[in-house]
């Protein structure tokens, strides 16, 4: 909820008030759940793409988890049985927009063909996660190539395992289909699992 709430604040400012040239795209689910009060300091990572929602625990073994929309709470859940069952501890990272996330990485990445003589930038989602060690895995209610776009601009010898909502559409509920389609709680703990043994 936070999260809308911020987008469209930040549309308002700059379409109404700053009278800027611009339009934004807003996708809401339609699924009903309780939702948590705004993170400090969220508010430009919202807009910037991702922002980290939760910090892992104290294990050795650690993984960045990454998840959009419905699909963050069984991100959430996913972290919760990597730290209890597997001792593995894993920073959660909403991500309201890989889309925005892939647009600052490319513009990036053309900042420095351009200017070879200046430090190159960094693309946002490089700097985030080049700060926390352990391997990336993403999760979405979209198709994998959706959150595959800012395979890029994940860090140098990172694993990178993207979990999406491929294939046939069928009529089931939320939770058989999460399960069906790979992308629920326990498919990111075993996509975590897989991605820190390959890495």
């Amino acid at each position: 909820g936070y999260e809308l709430a911020v987008i469209v604040h930040d549309g308002l400012r700059r379409m109404v008030t700053n009278q800027e040239d611009v339009f934004y795209y807003i996708t809401v689910m339609n699924e009903n759940y309780a939702h948590p009060a705004l993170p400090p300091g969220a508010e430009e990572g919202i807009l910037k793409g991702m922002y980290l929602f939760r910090e892992g625990g104290k294990h050795k073994l650690r993984a960045q988890l990454m998840g959009s929309g419905t699909i963050l709470r069984e991100v959430i859940a996913a972290a919760e049985l990597l730290e209890t069952e597997w001792k593995v501890s894993a920073e959660v990272w909403s991500a309201p927009s890989f889309t925005e996330l892939r647009r600052e990485g490319l513009d990036a990445d053309r900042w420095n063909l351009l200017h070879p003589e200046q430090p190159p930038r960094q693309p946002y989602v490089t700097r985030c996660l080049g700060e926390r060690p352990g391997a990336v895995v993403a999760a979405t209610d979209y198709v994998k190539a959706f959150a595959d776009q800012i395979r890029p601009f994940i860090p140098r010898g990172r694993e990178y395992r993207v979990l999406g909502t491929d294939g046939y559409g069928r009529s089931d509920s939320r939770q058989k289909l999460r399960q069906f389609f790979e992308v629920n709680r326990h498919w990111v703990v075993v996509a975590a699992l897989k991605a820190l043994a390959d890495q």
